[in-house]
């Protein structure tokens, strides 16, 4: 006994990176520190593979995107301090897209809390309001039960971020202590009586939609949220940032329900009687900053579906609430029998209005940003990832692309410049035989495009798209509407992206023209390496129906209507 004793004692960097792999971790993220250099020693004999990204940020961001895409907890490990809140900006995503991800982060030794110590930081109160739960693990025997609980909560009823701190002498103390099992997570679902309920409401609707989309989905739920909407005739619009849980091309999708929403669309879900929402927390985004759907009480019926128990009701008190994850509610509505409504034709129509919506536009310049777009619709691949983060280049993507594939698309809803390209390397990472491209602005790049390097070290054949205006365009756009004219701040100098490009072993490449566009696209997958394509488009091309002068002259006139106004 004593023998077999001995032999389980381990540190408890040794414990926790068990406990990791208990849990199935195959991969993480992070940059190094001195606060949990026992765990860098652990995993040097561990399966877990570290990717060390360029700043925490860009690395939570990468867990973030591997757990969208897996389903999985994304695992990332900073140091204290600086590196925890660099990594902050990584967890606000994960809370506010519903994504599971555990951010372990080393914490000075136990014997020098609350003396303000090197880089000490209070991460329970730091974390608090943007994670699931934070927790301190004083005790190494006590590894194996916090990661437990860590997982489970980062996967339970609206997945979500967890943090948990590590005292760098806790790593390093020994302990014998047995390992936990793997985790099994318990999903909600629908009762008998509420399906009957959502039924007979669907019987004795005429304007029925259904709205897709947060976190929790895998592509069985995916699948299952076609074969319902087929079945039923419904139209479904997906939430924002979330289009690609149904393949855009199926007659049944009526389009984005978010930023830049087609006008049709949005008078559909006006109009509707009766809203099926499935997954979506029904946030400003997707409600068109809460005008789309009336608070407390809508004017639609509303059926709201959603796992994580506290989010019903929280916003919008629905007519009928079902404590249910995505996958288990359409694989339940799937066996009863489908409604034969008189909205088919509507549906029918719904469709057609998104492929209206998605023709092209004519913008400002020489490069036409919506014919990239066109091209990139008619020739990448199925399975292709689109990564990108905030700013008004991405409504392009988001109107004109066509996702195909689940999780094709990758976004956040936090609206979180920076994003693209830390998401489209683990992308990559999680599956190395799919194309995958980054969709990034100018600003928008450069908040994480040191990462640019963890993709060269990793030998990661990404594309990365630049579009390049010289401006940090939404802001400026809403600087021309509330104060037209007085602009500030909003102005970029920005690097040669091409030779910054290159000075990453990448091929680089400006397109100034739309004609150059499919050739230079074709040469950086030709290369099979790490590519960037600057597309260089005017700046006055601020969104695909207007222009900022036209912009600033609307406020204008409006200005000067109310002084009129006002001296009478």
């Amino acid at each position: 006994m004593n023998a077999k004793r001995q032999n389980n004692r381990r540190s408890g960097g040794q414990v926790l990176i068990k406990a990791l792999e208990v849990h199935g971790v195959d991969l993480a993220f992070g940059i190094p520190g001195e606060s949990y250099l026992a765990v860098l020693d652990a995993l040097v004999d561990s399966s877990v593979r570290l990717i060390v990204s360029r700043h925490e940020g860009g690395a939570a961001m990468m867990a973030d995107a591997y757990g969208k895409l897996t389903g999985k907890c994304g695992i990332a490990f900073v140091t204290r301090g600086p590196g925890a809140t660099n990594a902050s900006h990584g967890i606000h995503i994960a809370d506010q897209d519903s994504t599971p991800l555990i951010l372990f982060v080393g914490q000075v030794g136990r014997g020098m809390v609350e003396r303000e110590a090197f880089q000490e930081i209070d991460y329970r109160r730091m974390f608090s309001s943007m994670t699931k739960w934070v927790a301190q693990i004083d005790d190494p025997a006590r590894i194996p039960e916090y990661v437990s609980h860590a997982f489970h909560t980062a996967l339970s009823g609206r997945p979500g971020p967890v943090v948990l701190a590590l005292p760098e002498d806790m790593l390093t103390q020994m302990c014998d202590v047995a390992d936990t099992g793997a985790y099994r997570i318990a999903g909600a679902g629908p009762t008998p009586e509420a399906l009957a309920e959502l039924r007979e409401m669907l019987e004795k609707a005429r304007r029925p939609f259904v709205i897709a989309g947060g976190g929790g989905w895998d592509e069985n739920a995916g699948t299952a949220l076609a074969e319902y909407a087929e079945a039923n005739r419904l139209p479904v619009g997906c939430s924002f940032r979330c289009q690609s849980l149904m393949d855009n091309r199926h007659p049944n999708y009526a389009g984005h329900v978010g930023i830049g929403i087609n006008p049709k669309l949005a008078e559909r879900i006006k109009s509707a009687d009766l809203l099926i929402v499935i997954g979506a927390r029904l946030g400003e985004m997707t409600t068109g900053g809460y005008t789309l759907i009336d608070i407390p009480r809508p004017r639609q019926k509303l059926v709201h579906v959603h796992p994580g128990a506290e989010e019903l009701g929280r916003v919008y008190q629905a007519d009928l609430p079902i404590n249910a994850s995505a996958g288990a509610f359409l694989n339940a509505c799937l066996e009863l029998e489908p409604v034969d409504g008189s909205w088919a034709e509507e549906t029918r129509v719904a469709h057609q209005d998104y492929l209206d919506h998605r023709a092209p536009t004519t913008m400002p310049g020489t490069l036409q940003l919506g014919e990239v777009v066109n091209w990139l619709r008619a020739n990448l691949p199925d399975e292709t990832i689109i990564a990108n983060g905030a700013g008004n280049f991405a409504i392009w993507m988001n109107r004109f692309f066509e996702y195909r594939g689940f999780r094709t698309q990758l976004a956040p809803t936090n609206g979180s410049m920076g994003y693209g390209l830390p998401a489209a390397i683990a992308a990559k990472l999680v599956h190395p035989e799919r194309p995958v491209v980054c969709f990034a602005g100018d600003g928008d790049f450069q908040m994480t495009g040191n990462e640019l390097a963890t993709a060269a070290q990793y030998r990661l054949p990404i594309v990365v798209l630049i579009v390049n205006n010289g401006l940090y365009g939404t802001i400026r756009m809403h600087q021309e509407r509330a104060y037209p004219g007085r602009t500030i701040a909003t102005d970029l100098v920005n690097p040669d992206f091409v030779k910054l490009a290159q000075a990453h072993g990448a091929t680089g490449v400006r397109v100034t023209e739309t004609k150059d566009f499919p050739g230079a696209f074709e040469a950086a997958v030709k290369s099979g390496k790490l590519a960037v394509i600057e597309l260089c488009i005017d700046p006055e091309a601020i969104t695909p129906n207007t222009t900022l002068s036209e912009i600033r002259e609307a406020a204008l006139d409006r200005a000067g209507k109310e002084r009129a106004h006002v001296g009478k």
